[in-house]
Order: C-alpha cells, then structure tokens, then sequence
C-alpha cells in the first residue's frame, strides 16, 4: 500500500458552549478520536449529515484549528510539532478550497493580485514572471488570462471556484482539501467543476480530500470513503465496497436516501440527530439504529475490519443489504453533464 501523505492519529476538538452570561455549560465535541490515513496520490471522501464534524475535521487537518489531542502527520511529521515559521513554510503543501466561492476571494483585490499572493508568500517565481504564471494557472482552470484584472464581482460562481482552484494551485500543494467545492453551485456547473478537478488530480498527481454529502459527486471521483456520525468515523473503506456492501447501518441510511441506489425505504431514519453536547452513551447511533441490542447503550464499538471497516456490533450479522444499482444516479448525471460541457468546451472555448 502507498505510504500515507496524511495521517491523523486520535484526532479531537471540542467547542465550549456558554449560557447568556457568558457561563460554560458544557463542549461539543466535534471531533473525537478519528485515526485517518490518506494515501499519496489518492481521493478520499469524508461523508455525513449536516453538523457531523467533517468540515471541522478537514481544518484540524491543515491546522487552521488547534486540536485538543492527538496527531497530524504529513510526510511523517506532526504537524503539532511545528514552530509558526515552520507551519507556515509547510503550508505551500498544503491548500484548502472553500465551499462558498463568493465569501473565498477578498473582493479588494483582483484576480491578478488573488492568485499571485500565494506565489509571493511562499516566493514561488520571481515578480517579474508573476504576471505569467497567473496567466498560465488560469489556463489551466479554464479562464482566459485577459481577465486576470478584473475583480471577484465580475464573475459567476462556477468562475469564482475555479479562480479559487488556480489560487489552491499557485503554492504547488502535494495535498488539497476540498470543503463542499461544488455544493454552492448550479447542478450544470458542477459537472464543469467536478471534470475540472479530476483532471489536476490526474495530471498533478495531487492527493484530494473531498468534503461532501453528495454521494453521487462522491461516488463518482473519490477511491475511499470515511462516513462519520457526531464526531465519530463509523465506516471507511473503497468507494465501491462501500456503496455495494455498506456495513454500518447509517452508512445504509444515508445511501437509502439516495434515488436510484437501490437500498429501499426500509433503511430511512427517524428522528433527528442526538444533542452533540451530551451524545448517547456506547454507539453513538443507537439511538436512531434499527438493530442496537443492550450491549450498544454499554461500549462502544471499534472500528474493526482490514480495509473494509465499521464501528457496529453486529457488522458481519446484519442482514444482507439490498443491493445498490450499477450505477447511481447522481453519477450518471455527472457523466452526462461531464460530456456535454466537455462538448460545448470544444465548440466555443467557454465555461462557467
């Protein structure tokens, strides 16, 4: 197996959450103790409901956010470890895409001057050839380099992301995390953006953690996939063994919503997720699981497996999932969408 570029080890946070006056009342633990590997050159999803912890995840992964406990490991060194200075030279590996591509790009600043920072910070080419290597990065994301005077304003929200990307780009990261880069923009272009994306994986050779709870986009980009639950990875594995044979029961849940997978109603929840201040005790998903039995409410499960892993008691007990479809539908609607942009690309030269 490819040696991990990332790895965080017991990785937790917690959120202090304070009354009126200013009293602390208890912390939210929106990470708490996930152990992740991400291989060089690979795509890795982390999946989940709204408020899960994977976007908090992903920051304790760059460091933007101090954890609590545990370790970040890129390239074997904990990033814990490291003085500010240091940080921030090993930041040119690391590069992080934002979800909203309206909010991501100061709106004092113009294309030129947003995309150049990196390469000034980080001293990447010379200021006399700048102007050249912006030019040649937002070739590279598909805009033409004339626009690079122009401001944030002046352009769509797929043109934004992929002004967004080129600046990712411009500090030549080994690894970049993507926090729900497409969910802000319309269904047509983030098919452009979705196919833009695999390629610089492909062509760079980059290492991506996508953030997402489209499983379709998931699907359909990522090689492994880590489910998490309050805080908590309650499967991780391939992609496609994760979709044909999921082994934990809220893995089958969010799958079940899904139309066109194939799992049926019968694994749609009830309820509304548990208080993350204080979660049920042991499985942190009995509270909503069909099959939870006493032993759950009392320990919670470990993450056990080789490389098709679940935090569930009764895994390999579990009655048979349905089976999923050959191909999803949100896969299959990116592929359209893929082909037909990559056609209109070819016959006007214009994208989102």
């Amino acid at each position: 197996m490819t040696a991990p570029l990332l790895e965080l080890r017991d990785l937790a946070k917690g959120f202090p959450v304070r009354d009126a006056i200013g009293r602390r009342r208890g912390a939210v633990r929106a990470v708490d103790g996930v152990s992740l590997a991400v291989p060089k050159g690979s795509v890795l999803a982390i999946v989940g409901e709204s408020g899960c912890g994977k976007s908090t995840l992903g920051r304790l992964a760059l460091r933007l956010i101090e954890p609590d406990s545990g370790q970040i490991l890129f390239e074997g060194e904990d990033l814990r470890t490291l003085s500010p200075a240091a940080l921030r030279a090993r930041r040119r590996d690391m590069q992080l895409i934002f979800q909203d591509p309206f909010a991501s790009l100061d709106p004092r600043m113009t294309v030129e001057q947003a995309v150049a920072e990196p390469l000034r910070l980080h001293r990447i080419v010379p200021r006399a050839q700048e102007t050249q290597r912006v030019a040649e990065l937002l070739s590279r994301v598909g805009l033409r380099p004339e626009l690079a005077r122009r401001w944030p304003h002046e352009f769509s929200g797929g043109q934004r992301q992929r002004i967004a990307i080129a600046r990712a780009l411009a500090s030549q990261p080994k690894l970049i995390i993507g926090d729900e880069p497409v969910s802000a923009l319309d269904v047509s272009v983030q098919a452009q953006v979705v196919n833009l994306l695999q390629d610089l994986i492909r062509e760079l050779g980059l290492t991506f953690v996508l953030i997402s709870h489209d499983l379709g986009v998931v699907r359909h980009i990522a090689d492994r996939v880590a489910v998490m639950y309050l805080g908590r990875i309650v499967e991780e594995g391939a992609t496609d063994a994760v979709f044909r044979t999921p082994r934990h029961p809220y893995t089958r849940a969010l799958l079940a919503a899904v139309p066109g997978q194939g799992q049926g109603p019968a694994a749609l929840l009830e309820g509304d997720i548990p208080s993350p201040i204080k979660p049920p005790s042991g499985c942190r998903f009995r509270t909503r699981c069909p099959h939870a039995q006493a032993i759950c409410a009392e320990i919670p499960p470990p993450l056990a497996g080789a490389v098709h892993r679940a935090a569930c008691h009764f895994q390999d007990s579990l009655p048979a999932a349905p089976a999923a479809r050959e191909t999803d539908a949100g896969g299959e609607r990116l592929r359209r969408l893929q082909a037909y942009f990559t056609d209109q690309k070819q016959r006007t030269g214009e994208l989102a």
